[in-house]
C-alpha cells in the first residue's frame, strides 16, 4: 500500500510557491499560459490565485490564453458552480 501526504488546510502559501507556478511547463501543444492559469486554479484558493495573478500580469503573460479546444480559463470557471470568486478575480485581471 501506499503512503499518501496527508491533507492540509489553511496552509499560508509563501510568495516564492505562488510565484513557483509561473515555471510550470505544460505538455506539448498547449499554451504554457493557459496552463500555468489551469494549474494554479486547480490547487489554489482565490486569495492565492489572486497574488498569483498580480506576478501573471507583471510578466506579461496573457490572461486570455487558450487551451487547445479554444477555451480561456474564465470560459471554464464559469460552468463550475463553486468558483464566483474565481471568476471575479479572471475578470477583473481582463
Amino acid at each position: 500500500m501506499a503512503l499518501s501526504q496527508p491533507a492540509t488546510f489553511d496552509e499560508t502559501w509563501s510568495d516564492e510557491r505562488v510565484a513557483s507556478y509561473l515555471n510550470r511547463q505544460p505538455v506539448a501543444g498547449e499554451n504554457p499560459d493557459f496552463h500555468v492559469l489551469m494549474t494554479a486554479y486547480k490547487h489554489m484558493r482565490p486569495s492565492d490565485f489572486q497574488r498569483l495573478l498580480v506576478l501573471f500580469k507583471a510578466a506579461g503573460r496573457d490572461v486570455h490564453a487558450r487551451n487547445q479546444q479554444g477555451r480561456s480559463l474564465l470560459d471554464i470557471v464559469r460552468e463550475h458552480p463553486q468558483s464566483s470568486a474565481f471568476v471575479a478575480l479572471l475578470s477583473d485581471a481582463s
